[in-house]
């Protein structure tokens, strides 16, 4: 067909079948239980994110025609998933049922077979005993099979190898009575917030080792930190830590000079001669580490000079003399392949066009270095070999921090260390969707839809992999994010969960709560996780904050990820009450509260009330009340029900009132989570040290300080206190006490919660 009718927009039924076999959801529900049908224009744009477009009749026909292709070839995939002792289904054409196999194993051997016909149903692969990633051939195809452990490696398993750790978590735990299921401590930390003296103004991988160490030593098993992805080396306005530019390389800002180099090179670098009239190295170095914020612009800058000044004393007298600090370095390059250079090449490449031409987006650069395999990026590189090296260099830094901050923290006697926490997404700028052309969406960012706590929506302008993309190339981007998100830990925090079973994508430039939910393929990416959790030996937790899906959290309990559980939001149905803590989930991290939420002092004081107040996040109500003092009120209603919580759980007096705003029960709302028989109580250090303020204010950009704010002291100074170590022996008795009290483990009832 041809012509205006070919052109025209075609009827809103075929785009939502086109829609509804692409994976979206053309009927939503939200968190009031209404439900919403998605505008024709809206599923018209997102089609076209993911290579299916439909904006006129004869496009429509064309990506229908090519989806009943698909489905009528049922050709495997590049890779298939399983699960260990369980038959698999394969999605080939039932011509090839009953036909024979062989399984090449990992580690060597083979196991030969026939497919399964059960009546009805898909050919069916025999169970395989040996996880791994094995090939298949069948059919003349050889393909990827990746068979999962039927659950992640999870806290009990941790505890059951601690004791190979080392002589102080053997010590540690010589006077309790071996538990019938863990149920351990961690410290939740701001990497950018943490102090140590000469740290330059931002917190560093030299001063996460130092708190692992510290946290060690008080009995904590794990120390959960914010995301460590690699950002905009060229933009240090761009610091969040959630929108990051790629997931599968590290933040260098968080690079200690000295580490590598030891101090005194370092105070060569500062102390080296400058220009006449500018200020020395040492003088803004020392400037920047005394600001109560972090200042990223300046601190970046500061700390990118003083590692250029090193890396050309690297090239210098290291790399020119073959020494075997150089070969460490080449190794790592080795190691790190073509997803280093892919990096490296970008930061190099983005540094230009952001400094010589404004140019801010990879897609608007000139076409040949928009597309990373195009020969002019190769002839960038080796005409730049030395700046794109520098880029190798600093990942090379970042990761022997992080490496030794983990090596601490397991030395030091934890059980787990590190948990590094997987951003829900990446910015759309940076190197990871340039280097994943194929993998990622474009021109959409990932939100949520409208709910009780943002009636408007988000959209974080962040994107992610296409889950056709994910299908047809066989996983390997989401399984190289995996594995670089657990090299350097002992955990894996999932931020925003849910999107392992549907993301809310948003056009861009569109409203919030203009989007959609596109399913993704959740049977094999928890097959992926379980897979490489247990490869190296890591825990796993999902964010599961927000509206979840029914059934999303059995499903993350049946394959051995921790959800969270959050003190402000463990409440009855009709929120007049607090959950007590026997009550709490046993399959779910316990913490009392998250990096997007007020702190104990925050939330008792109603700092976080009069913040957004503040920023313009109050809207006014249609009755004429003043919705600050409204819920000013309706906080101290919740004041008084959470004492009674406490005072029932027996962590505060009987026959006291609540303290005043101003007294927030730190070490009653501490020891509320401690009491609950979660395998793993978390407590961030802003309640840990009392502080009232919030690492980030969602909704807010410039308004509230989000992702700057630093720690009073340095971590030696806070662990000199008797205020934070007392408080820190204190709940370590309470878990070992509530350890040995506990009966077995048994489903716990899940209380209703607000989302």
């Amino acid at each position: 067909m041809s012509g205006p009718a070919a052109s025209s927009p075609p009827g809103r039924e075929t785009v939502e079948r086109i829609a509804a076999r692409a994976g979206f959801e053309v009927h939503w529900e939200d968190a009031n239980k209404r439900t919403h049908r998605v505008k024709p224009e809206t599923l018209t744009t997102l089609l076209a994110a993911l290579g299916l477009p439909c904006d006129t009749r004869e496009r429509a026909n064309e990506t229908l025609a090519l989806l009943d292709a698909e489905r009528a070839e049922r050709a495997l995939p590049p890779l298939v998933t399983a699960e260990c002792h369980r038959a698999t289904a394969l999605p080939i054409s039932p011509a090839q049922a009953g036909a024979t196999y062989r399984i090449e194993l990992e580690n060597g051997g083979g196991v030969e077979g026939r497919l399964g016909t059960p009546k009805d149903e898909s050919a069916l692969l025999a169970p395989i005993a040996e996880p791994g990633y094995h090939t298949l051939e069948l059919g003349g195809q050889r393909i990827r099979l990746a068979v999962a452990p039927p659950r992640c490696y999870t806290i009990d398993d941790a505890c059951r190898d601690a004791g190979g750790i080392g002589a102080a978590q053997a010590a540690r735990r010589a006077d309790a009575d071996p538990p019938r299921t863990a149920a351990i401590w961690g410290i939740g930390a701001q990497l950018y917030g943490l102090r140590r003296a000469g740290d330059g103004g931002i917190g560093d991988y030299t001063a996460l080792a130092c708190l692992a160490r510290h946290g060690a030593q008080a009995g904590a098993d794990a120390l959960a930190i914010s995301p460590t992805h690699a950002m905009f080396s060229a933009d240090a306005c761009k610091f969040s830590p959630y929108s990051p530019s790629s997931r599968l390389l590290l933040n260098i800002a968080h690079v200690d000079p000295a580490a590598a180099f030891g101090a005194d090179a370092l105070s060569s670098v500062l102390d080296s001669p400058r220009a006449s009239g500018e200020r020395s190295l040492r003088e803004a170095w020392a400037e920047a580490e005394a600001l109560p914020l972090v200042d990223w612009p300046r601190a970046l800058t500061l700390r990118l000079t003083v590692l250029r000044a090193l890396y050309e004393r690297f090239c210098v007298h290291e790399r020119a003399s073959a020494t075997p600090l150089a070969a460490q370095f080449d190794a790592f390059c080795a190691h790190g392949g073509h997803v280093l250079e892919d990096h490296a090449r970008f930061e190099a490449i983005d540094a230009i066009e952001r400094g010589q031409h404004g140019i801010h987006h990879w897609r608007d650069w000139p076409a040949s270095l928009a597309d990373p395999r195009n020969p002019q990026v190769q002839a960038f590189a080796r005409d730049h070999r030395h700046e794109v090296d520098f880029h190798r260099f600093l990942q090379w830094l970042a990761a022997n921090g992080l490496k030794s901050a983990q090596q601490a923290a397991r030395e030091a006697g934890m059980a787990i260390g590190l948990v590094t926490d997987l951003a829900v997404g990446c910015d759309s700028a940076g190197s990871h969707a340039w280097s994943y052309p194929d993998d990622m969406l474009r021109r959409v960012s990932v939100g949520a839809p409208p709910d009780l706590f943002n009636q408007a929506g988000q959209a974080w302008g962040l994107t992610t992999f296409s889950p056709r993309a994910m299908r047809s190339q066989g996983f390997s981007a989401f399984i190289d994010m995996l594995r670089a998100t657990f090299a350097h830990g002992g955990g894996m925090r999932i931020d925003h969960v849910l999107g392992l079973q549907r993301l809310w994508l948003v056009p861009e430039g569109a409203s919030a709560a203009d989007g959609a939910y596109l399913r993704y393929p959740i049977t094999d990416l928890l097959r992926l996780i379980a897979l490489e959790s247990a490869r190296h030996r890591a825990i796993v937790i999902g964010e599961d904050l927000g509206t979840v899906p029914d059934g999303l959290r059995e499903r993350l309990a049946r394959h051995g990820l921790l959800r969270i559980r959050v003190l402000w939001f463990e409440r009855s149905e009709e929120g007049g009450s607090f959950t007590p803590p026997s009550q709490w989930s046993r399959s779910a991290l316990a913490t009392t509260t998250t990096h997007d939420l007020p702190t104990i002092a925050g939330w008792w004081s109603g700092a976080d009330i009069a913040w957004r107040d503040r920023i313009g996040q109050t809207a006014p109500r249609a009755d004429g009340r003043d919705p600050v003092a409204l819920a000013q009120t309706e906080r101290a209603a919740d004041r008084h029900a959470l004492w009674r919580a406490f005072q029932h759980a027996g962590v505060a007096p009987l026959g006291v009132g609540a303290p005043p705003k101003d007294q927030a029960p730190i070490d009653e709302a501490l020891a509320f989570v401690a009491s609950t028989p979660a395998p793993l109580a978390l407590y961030p250090l802003e309640d840990l040290l009392g502080l009232a303020d919030q690492p980030n204010l969602p909704g807010s950009i410039d308004e509230h300080p989000n992702w700057r704010r630093r720690l009073p002291s340095p971590i030696d100074a806070l662990f000199e206190d008797s205020a934070l170590t007392d408080r820190l022996l204190a709940l370590s008795s309470k878990r070992r006490r509530g350890t040995r009290a506990r009966s077995a483990p048994g489903p716990a009832p899940e209380p209703s919660r607000k989302p």
